[in-house]
């Protein structure tokens, strides 16, 4: 059974910097992709970050140089490093596993405030 499991979220203040991580578990395959997807109440699921299983790097515009995505590929996990957060980046955060024909996975989701 495949399970994706996020963890790192909190409140911080503006300008401050949090780490979230998501693990893979039940996969056999070294090919998929993973990454970040952010939802408010207001808004729609939108992209933060997503790295295929070639290393290859796709960023959303309102986060660019200020996340970075990594992995360790032997854990089955995925970093988001986040830096720089404004208020405007409060948001529940999702991990997504992408596995193309074999399924497409989604995390519990966790909550990232940034409030002073």
């Amino acid at each position: 059974q495949v399970q994706v499991v996020e963890s790192g979220g909190g409140l911080v203040q503006p300008g401050g910097s949090l780490r979230l991580s998501c693990t893979a578990s039940g996969i056999f395959s070294s090919i998929y992709n993973m990454g970040w997807f952010r939802q408010t109440p207001e808004k729609q699921r939108e992209l933060v970050a997503k790295i295929r299983s070639d290393g290859e790097t796709t960023y959303g515009d309102a986060v660019k140089g200020r996340f970075r995505i990594s992995r360790d590929k032997t854990r089955k996990t995925v970093y988001l490093q986040m830096n720089g957060l404004k208020r405007e980046d409060t948001a529940a955060y999702y991990c997504n596993l992408d596995q193309g024909t074999r399924g497409n996975f989604w995390g519990q989701g966790t909550q990232v405030t940034v409030s002073s």
